[in-house]
């Protein structure tokens, strides 16, 4: 047995990758995207089909340059995830522009604008998660998104107070960041490596899954962004991972067992004090977290860079097809 086909008995395995073949080989439960991967996918001459449907699409839409740009995007983002949804059996995980990361209202339109973009295209709103960073705002318009019954995937999580909001919030599922984390503390050690057994990235998750099982909270914990295999089967029995093709070929490529790491039983047994999370308590203790506070603020920089260049490339096509 492959450590791939072990660790898929403990663990539901997400994909991390745009990429339609990576899906095929690797079979992932789910898979998730994000504006940098979507932007290389799009390069790619075997999805030029989706790109010209996109183009099509936003031509038709009615506004200015930069609204036909944004239809693009949304519409490039749907198409793939559509295609992705061909293959893996569960759900994909669709993200917000970061620019809404400070915005309530204008994050929860654009989630429905989403969804409702997916079901025009027969997909049910059970298998999209609406991808969102995990700021006070964003937490909060996941909230209403899933009163309304859209589910969410909060991302650039870095700090407990994060993941303890988001439980309060009943969000679906939360994305931890191991490989960011442990970037973080290896520069701030000023060491080229953390032994698994010390890594941050690692027990911050161990943590946060103990915590949601010990006192029940149904959001589910996706272990994310791994530079190692060796996070990643230090991880396994986590309710998902999300996994990116490289170390997906690592994992399918090695011969043995990956026995579960995190359990309910060990959770329950935890000794774990519960806390409550209104506004003020998780502004202060986010604060508190060095880490966490930078992590997520260089995160939505980088996504907003991301972005753009996706939207870069968008009215870039919507000029060419224009001059055609």
């Amino acid at each position: 047995m492959t450590e791939l086909d072990s660790l898929k008995k403990v663990t539901t395995v997400v994909a991390d990758s745009g990429d339609i073949e990576a899906l095929v080989k690797y079979k992932p439960q789910d898979a998730t995207t994000n504006p940098s991967l979507l932007l290389k996918a799009s390069q790619m001459p075997k999805y030029k089909h989706l790109v010209d449907e996109a183009i099509e699409y936003a031509r038709k839409y009615n506004g200015d340059k930069h609204a036909r740009s944004t239809a693009f995007m949304d519409k490039l983002a749907i198409n793939f995830g559509c295609e992705i949804l061909k293959i893996v059996p569960g759900r994909v995980s669709t993200e917000v522009d970061a620019t809404l990361s400070f915005d309530i209202e204008g994050s929860i339109e654009k989630a429905k604008s989403l969804i409702g973009l997916y079901e025009k295209a027969g997909i049910p709103r059970e298998r999209i998660l609406i991808k969102l960073g995990t700021t006070w705002e964003g937490i909060r318009a996941a909230e209403q998104l899933e009163k309304g019954g859209i589910h969410t995937n909060m991302t650039l999580l870095f700090s407990f107070a994060q993941a303890v909001a988001c439980a309060e919030a009943k969000v679906t599922l939360i994305s931890p960041f191991v490989g960011r984390i442990y970037d973080w503390y290896k520069k701030s050690k000023g060491v080229s490596d953390i032994p698994i057994a010390e890594d941050p990235g690692v027990l911050s998750v161990d943590r946060i899954y103990n915590y949601y099982k010990k006192f029940d909270y149904k959001t589910q914990v996706m272990g994310a962004s791994f530079r190692k295999v060796e996070q990643v089967k230090a991880l396994a029995g986590c309710d998902l991972l999300t996994i990116s093709p490289d170390l997906l070929e690592q994992l399918a490529s090695a011969q043995g067992e990956v026995p579960p790491r995190l359990t309910v039983e060990k959770a329950k047994a935890a000794n774990i004090e519960r806390i409550h999370m209104d506004e003020k308590t998780f502004r202060f203790m986010h604060n508190e977290d060095a880490m966490g506070t930078d992590k997520l603020s260089e995160g939505i920089r980088a996504f907003n860079v991301d972005g753009r260049k996706l939207e870069a490339f968008a009215a870039g096509e919507l000029a060419k097809a224009s001059a055609a």
